[in-house]
């Protein structure tokens, strides 16, 4: 099942979401769930809202619910069939007057799709910025919902991401292996280290007082999951996992691991060294640099990855732009939106995260898990969650010396 050009995520475990931001709802079409797996309305919308607007004062003001209807794909007793599952929350509280009756009628807004949809398609939903509003990301969240019960199912697998940064203030104290959603949304910027979140807030709130807006950094860490994932060249772990975040409204950047800090140190220092884990026998990388994932495929470690979101485009101070028909004018935006999208964009990415992860699994299943591995060399196994054979502590003639040849 594919909709239209851009509107569909995933290969076996696809999405297509559908809807504008003042239409008359949006939603998702979830195809290639397995079947037999008991999921509520409570289980979709318990991620839906904390996506949700109007949940504190650095996010957008609008009034919604978003009470989702499940419309197809479960049996009476919420177990799914294997066939597509619908999911729709109706819009409630739009004001398309707020776009419709003064400039921004007319006028791009400065960062914003307004001009670049209408360079496209030669038309626009101008009221609510249309399918480029963040009410799109609705049904990525409510499919999400459905991937972290499958992964969570699989292998304990979690998926948590945190505001990491605002602007220069970053986090110092958040322990990838044992922070909580609960420590997240402890306070509403998101973040679980308590003295950062604070001078977040005040960051936040002096920018919106301004009638301006602010970005930073969302990591997102995937616990559990197991070795093996993803398919080099062209679909490595990492590079699904940038399409999927980069696809979220207000993404301008996506690092793995260290990422661009890695540039800074020397191969001896960037290298993850491996040992065997005394208490499993597990292979085992002493330190994570590269975030979970090497040669594009997962090693059992914590995936780790983080996401560059820009400043709202929509403010409420005067900006140079232009008309439709070539004019230029000043603007200043109407309506409702976040000063900082970070606090509502955890459970995107989370979600965006979950749904390739979920989909990489199926994937890894069908294609090396088709048929049992009987040999009698397989490597030992790997990972945080795996138990192995291997002996921990050097052995005699431990020193292997490469000669690689690589292009």
């Amino acid at each position: 099942m594919t909709m239209g050009t851009g509107n569909s995520f995933g290969r076996t475990f696809r999405i297509s979401t559908w809807g504008e931001s003042h239409g008359g709802g949006v939603g998702v079409t979830l195809d290639g769930c397995p079947p037999r797996i008991e999921i509520t309305r409570e289980d979709i919308q318990k991620d839906l809202d904390r996506r949700r607007p109007g949940q504190s004062r650095i996010t957008t003001p609008r009034d919604e619910a978003d009470s989702v209807e499940i419309m197809s794909g479960l049996n009476p007793e919420n177990v799914t069939l294997g066939t597509p599952i619908a999911m729709l929350v109706r819009n409630k509280d739009q004001r398309s007057q707020d776009y419709l009756e003064n400039d921004m009628n007319v006028a791009y807004r400065p960062s914003h799709a307004d001009a670049t949809y209408d360079a496209k398609y030669g038309v626009r939903a101008i009221a609510g910025g249309g399918r480029s509003s963040a009410r799109e990301t609705i049904g990525r969240v409510a499919a999400g919902a459905v991937a972290r019960k499958i992964l969570t199912m699989y292998n304990g697998i979690e998926v948590l991401a945190y505001v990491s940064k605002v602007q220069e203030i970053g986090t110092e104290n958040v322990d990838h292996d044992t922070f909580t959603m609960e420590e997240v949304d402890s306070n509403i910027v998101r973040c679980p280290d308590p003295d950062a979140a604070e001078k977040m807030l005040a960051r936040i709130d002096e920018i919106r007082k301004a009638g301006n807006s602010i970005g930073g950094v969302v990591t997102c860490v995937a616990r559990n999951v197991p070795a093996g994932l993803g398919s080099p060249v062209f679909d490595k772990l990492e590079a699904d996992l940038a399409k999927a975040c980069m696809s979220i409204p207000a993404a301008k950047g996506f690092e793995s691991g260290d990422g661009f800090a890695g540039t800074l140190l020397s191969g001896k220092d960037h290298n993850d060294e491996f040992y065997i884990d005394p208490e499993t026998g597990a292979t085992r990388t002493k330190t994570n640099r590269s975030g979970g994932i090497q040669g594009g495929i997962s090693n059992g470690e914590n995936i780790v990855i983080h996401v560059a979101f820009k400043s709202t485009s929509t403010i409420g101070q005067k900006q140079a732009t232009v008309t439709r028909e070539g004019n230029e004018v000043e603007l200043r935006g109407k309506g409702r939106h976040d000063p900082c999208v970070l606090p509502r964009a955890i459970p995107m990415v989370e979600a965006m995260v979950a749904l390739t992860l979920v989909d990489a699994l199926m994937m890894q299943k069908a294609q090396c898990e088709l048929f049992p591995n009987d040999s009698q060399m397989q490597p030992n196994p790997m990972g945080s969650t795996e138990k192995g054979r291997g002996v921990s502590g050097m052995t005699t003639g431990g020193n292997t010396r490469q000669r690689i040849d690589e292009e």
